[in-house]
């Protein structure tokens, strides 16, 4: 037998692979669905890739790869039998099969066992060898089988625990000596004490002085004045700005030499007014008071006391919480809602499975439309069947639950190269959102793009206050913000008393009062965001100089789907993330028609279309932030909240700069993707502008190189052609949002351009196409169509419907619990997690983040 084995496997043997450090091995989910080895056809790993794949899609990876060989696994979930012990873990048999596959949570240890069995399948006749079979299987297909079975999950991360291996505690974190010398360090605006750079900068844990590291702490340079603090003062310990969340920070030691570890890190920064640290969280964390203060609001968002009706079925699937990833959930649940999403991945399933690569693991639209399909199928959202019900009723602890679906892959792949959704930390729902669209974006070239529908665009009204002359632009956005103000509270006096109150309390140390949420009208919010706001450093090209000016925006545009974001998170003085406890009255039915945007009014003057003098000093190094600061072509929060992420601040100016100050989340993905570049770090070179200003939509000459392809890429994504798209970038010095402006204001250079292009064809073969063309000229029925010169934009009315929300329970966005409300079949649903069921009382007043749909003209 053992012969006619190694016979039999002797044609697969050069496509059976022994997995590599490095090679991800996933034999708990089918890369295609959320197949599992608990699912009644088990999962197929293939023994090359090491993909795993459930019954209904191994057979179109054998038929694509030629792959034959397939390891079957399969786990057989039992109820232990009557007179079982109590307490004990469940009896794994053939415990060596699944070595690192953990117990599916939805089973309690204490009432079940399990039995895992593993085969060797040869496609494509199906043909099985039991595991193990050491006797009878060559050498290297028992060593290749052996270390699948063994490979750790693909999605546990282990340089946490080497660098933790590596980093020893320092011997001065115990006593370490701090000056009572009244420093406190604010939140934002740090420098150096003696140069003041804004980088690379780090915090001496004893006298609380502010200085620069040297170039070789993160590769970003400085001076060395924190270094010659510590021969000055010998204060050992220093900790990174930049770096400190609740899990630690970045601290130095410079006596010993090296990185080290503080367990008292939060005792110390807190002398400084730092208690970020001091976020001691409970289970849903929340510290003891917080519990308190929020449990009415834990209460209501959930629904707490009611007795909710579960439901099942297609579109009625819950999602599995990974560890603080309900933000991710909530926002995924609501996009699978709305029928172009639905449409552009489900609707398509079958072609994106079958044009999907060769490891659709790493493909966004395959995993998209994976988990919209099991979202959407109902196929993991089944009701227990009669017999089993009757069963679990009798039990006490019973409870009508769903299992949901697990997005292991799905978070894997969105959130990778990305510093805080790759974590397990929690997370802003809201900046999670923006992610996945521009997720979205760059992979729907070429195909349907449904986010679309959120996409509309901004009039921006600038006026400068001394000249009174305006100008008009328009820039493309995906949600409208829209602020809380707290001084329009209904119930402001009954605020006032409870704040005297808390503050005499906090003073004499007595029980603090019940907390007063703020009720806020909607109409004051609206208001709000009609207002005026001024900008900062506003240079008029009127005056040739730096003036006062003041903003106001409209839609020029209304979206299909209104997405709109209650602004309630802010910033403390001591550094923690707060939320303000509010209540807003939101309508069912929004009309915002008044906020259309009008264009140039008659008797207002427009501000000369100049660009700003773009000066650069002979050393960008000596003088590199300054300048940096002083240049009102890179925007300055976005390049900080970079160099915060630990980037090299060059390297941030950069990004900004050639992704025309559109946000620090497009300047991320150029980072993304320039970071191995060898020129990376280097300061970033303009060219030197003479005295003499371009004319309007001019050239800057020496420019005339094709733009960057990235630039070139986001702009033909808003569906600009790609022939005006590079003619914007070149008038405008590569500067993406001019370039954006460049376009609106030039709205037949799409058809001037490629007119001038041709002339010289026509003008060549005028002569031989003389009577083609005069017939063509002449034929009514000749179609003409000039490409599109604007974004993709659905304008409709200004009138919408609301049909979802997302809600947020917590005191910051570090921590918390999200949840979402839809309204499905006329009816309100609540999705908690793997929970689904019919909601009784929807929050509306509560939410953060509200979706509404286009209501069309009648």
């Amino acid at each position: 037998m053992a012969a006619d084995l190694g016979e039999l496997l002797v044609p697969y043997m050069p496509t059976i692979r022994v997995p590599r450090t490095g090679d991800r091995v996933f034999k708990s989910e089918c890369a295609f669905s959320f197949e599992s080895p608990e699912s009644e056809g088990g999962l197929y790993v293939c023994m090359n890739t090491f993909l795993g794949f459930g019954r209904e899609h191994v057979e179109r990876h054998y038929r694509k790869t030629g792959q034959c060989v397939y390891i079957h696994l399969k786990r057989t979930i039992k109820e232990k039998a009557t007179g079982a012990s109590g307490g004990v873990v469940p009896r794994r048999r053939n415990g060596k099969v699944f070595l690192d596959l953990e117990l599916n949570q939805d089973f309690n240890g204490d009432d079940y066992e399990y039995e895992d069995e593993a085969k060797l399948v040869i496609f494509p006749d199906h043909f099985e060898i039991p595991l193990p079979n050491i006797e009878e299987l060559p050498a290297l297909v028992t060593i290749a089988c052996d270390a699948v079975l063994n490979s750790p999950s693909p999605y546990k991360k282990q340089e946490p625990d080497s660098w933790e291996d590596e980093v020893q505690v320092s011997r001065h974190a115990r006593s370490l000596r701090q000056l009572d010398n009244g420093v406190r360090i604010p939140p934002s605006g740090w420098k150096c004490a003696k140069c003041e750079l804004r980088e690379n900068l780090w915090l001496n844990l004893t006298d609380g002085a502010l200085l620069c590291g040297k170039w070789f702490f993160d590769g970003s340079g400085g001076n060395g004045h924190a270094l010659e603090h510590y021969r000055e003062t010998n204060y050992p310990l220093a900790v990174k700005l930049g770096t400190i969340t609740p899990d630690g920070a970045d601290v130095y030691s410079f006596d010993e030499e090296e990185a080290v570890l503080d367990p008292h890190l939060a005792e110390h920064l807190s002398h400084f007014g730092i208690n970020m640290l001091q976020m001691q969280k409970t289970e849903n964390g929340f510290t003891d008071n917080e519990v308190k203060a929020r449990v009415s609001e834990w209460e209501v968002i959930q629904e707490a006391g009611l007795k909710l009706k579960p439901v099942y079925g297609s579109g009625y699937t819950g999602i599995k919480n990974l560890g603080n990833s309900c933000y991710l959930a909530t926002t995924m649940q609501v996009l699978f809602s709305i029928p172009e999403f639905q449409r552009a991945y489900v609707g398509n399933l079958q072609r994106i499975f079958d044009y999907s690569p060769l490891d659709p693991s790493q493909d966004f639209n395959t995993q998209m439309a994976k988990l919209g399909h099991g979202l959407l199928s109902g196929q993991y959202s089944r009701p227990p069947v009669k017999s089993e019900l009757i069963e679990q009723v009798m039990k006490e602890d019973y409870k009508l639950q769903q299992r949901g679906i697990s997005p292991k892959m799905f978070k894997a792949l969105v959130s990778k190269g990305h510093p805080e959704f790759s974590s397990s930390r929690q997370q802003d729902t809201q900046e999670f959102f923006l992610h996945l669209i521009n997720q979205v974006e760059r992979n729907s070239e070429g195909s349907e793009n449904p986010s679309d529908v959120f996409r509309f665009l901004v009039e921006e009204r600038i006026q400068c206050c001394q000249s009174r002359k305006v100008r008009y632009s328009q820039r493309v956005d995906y949600l409208m913000q829209l602020p809380a103000p707290i001084e329009a509270a209904s119930n402001r006096e009954e605020l006032i008393v409870y704040e005297t109150k808390r503050r005499e309390a906090e003073a004499n140390r007595r029980t603090p009062p019940e907390p007063v949420r703020a009720r806020i009208p909607f109409s004051a919010c609206l208001q709000a965001c009609k207002e005026p706001e001024n900008v900062n450093d506003f240079w008029s090209s009127a005056l040739q100089a730096k003036s006062a000016g003041v903003k106001t925006s409209r839609f020029a545009s209304f979206p299909e789907y209104l997405v709109v974001q209650i602004k309630k998170f802010t910033f403390g003085v001591d550094w923690v993330p707060k939320k303000l406890d509010l209540s807003i009255d939101m309508p069912d039915f929004l009309d915002i028609s008044h906020l259309r945007a009008s264009g140039l009014q008659p008797g207002e003057e427009e501000l000369p279309d100049l660009a700003p003098p773009i000066v650069i000093p002979d050393d960008p190094r000596d003088n590199s932030m300054n300048n940096f600061m002083d240049s009102p072509d890179i925007d300055e929060s976005s390049v900080m909240q970079l160099a915060e992420m630990g980037f090299p601040l060059e390297a941030c100016r950069k990004a900004v700069y050639y992704t025309g100050n559109m946000g620090a989340e497009m300047a991320f993905n150029w980072i993304i993707a320039h970071m191995e570049e060898p020129d990376f770090a280097e300061p970033l070179a303009l060219p030197v502008l003479s005295d003499d200003v371009p004319p309007a939509g001019g050239v800057v000459p020496g420019l005339d190189s094709q733009p960057p392809e990235e630039s070139v890429a986001i702009l033909t994504s808003m569906g600009f052609s790609r022939h005006q798209t590079i003619q914007a970038l070149k008038a405008t010095n590569n500067n993406l949002e001019r370039a954006l402006d460049w376009i609106f204001t030039h709205p037949g250079s799409e058809q001037e351009s490629e007119a001038a292009s041709e002339a010289g064809d026509m003008e060549a073969n005028d002569n031989a196409n003389d009577n083609a063309n005069a017939n063509a000229n002449t034929n009514p029925t000749t179609p003409t169509n000039p490409e599109p010169t604007g974004p993709r934009v659905r304008d409709g009315p200004g009138r919408y419907e609301l049909f979802a929300f997302i809600s947020h329970m917590g005191t910051s966005t570090m921590c918390g619990h999200y949840v979402c409300h839809i309204k499905k079949e006329g009816r309100w649903v609540i999705y908690n997690d793997h929970k689904v069921c019919l909601s009784e009382r929807p929050p509306k007043d509560l939410g953060y983040i509200y979706f509404y749909h286009q209501i069309p003209r009648s």
